[in-house]
């Protein structure tokens, strides 16, 4: 006479094993880069190569797989510098973005410009990068300092355009409020473009600590981090055209503008 219980049990233990391939399988599968949306608490695989981007991009967090505290902050900072809301939650898209970033960003040299740079900056000022145009941000600089520097990094290559950055934070040229106005979006200082008027009463007077704005009826530039941010060329001893958003080594008068800064920088 058969005896069903063993055989019973022996089929259980079979489909058992079949699904816990099929969850094995399954989650090897969502822990492929890109293939899943990341967010506090998720780990794996995936999330250790998205710290492993964000770090080449700048964004300085140690890959251990978990997404941590720490990472959400990095991504709250792309995101801030990408003119996206600052959720922390990794979507598909920027996981995808941030890839093709690290990946143009090695075919032109590296990010020298980004946050947390692999070059360094242990001083406590920020300085010219090797192009001439870029700065560096000082390492013991407030993450939210790092980020207006990286913004202003890419605009740097845009010519000077009067009105430019006031309709689209992305613009094929900017004023000299417009760019002041993107570098401080991109340290999550400003929700909106500000003309140069409009920043006479932004923020609080006088200088900052890290971030100080000068500003009057006609002109905006910014000092961070002790490096000028400027569209003219004033001071320069150069006699060359050299409009447009730039880090200028070279100081000017700030005699006729107003001082502002953000609050706590």
């Amino acid at each position: 006479m058969l005896r069903r219980g063993p055989v019973r049990v022996a089929l259980a233990l079979v489909v058992l094993a079949a699904a816990l391939t099929c969850a094995a399988t399954a989650t090897a599968a969502s822990t492929r880069y890109g293939h899943r949306a990341l967010a506090l608490g998720a780990h794996g695989a995936d999330v250790k190569q998205l710290q492993r981007y964000l770090t080449v991009l700048g964004y300085r967090v140690h890959a251990d797989g978990q997404f941590g505290p720490v990472t959400t902050a990095r991504v709250k900072a792309f995101q801030r510098n990408q003119h996206e809301r600052a959720t922390g939650r990794a979507t598909i898209p920027e996981e995808r973005l941030i890839h093709r970033l690290v990946i143009e960003g090695a075919g032109n040299g590296g990010y020298e410009w980004a946050p947390n740079s692999k070059s360094g900056n242990p001083t406590s000022k920020a300085r010219l990068s090797s192009d001439g145009r870029t700065a560096i941000a000082p390492d013991d600089a407030p993450e939210q300092v790092k980020e207006v520097i990286a913004a202003a990094n890419r605009i740097t290559d845009k010519p000077y355009r009067y009105g430019g950055g006031h309709g689209s934070w992305n613009d094929s040229g900017y004023d000299c409020s417009g760019s002041v106005s993107y570098a401080l979006h991109g340290g999550g200082f400003i929700n909106q473009p500000e003309d140069s008027g409009s920043l006479e009463s932004w923020g609080v007077a006088g200088a900052g600590s890290w971030i100080t704005v000068y500003t009057n009826s006609t002109h905006a530039y910014m000092v961070v981090a002790g490096l000028r941010f400027d569209t003219s060329s004033a001071g320069s001893p150069s006699t060359a055209d050299d409009s447009g958003p730039r880090w200028r080594p070279e100081t000017r008068s700030s005699s006729g503008f107003m001082a502002r800064h953000p609050n706590g920088f």
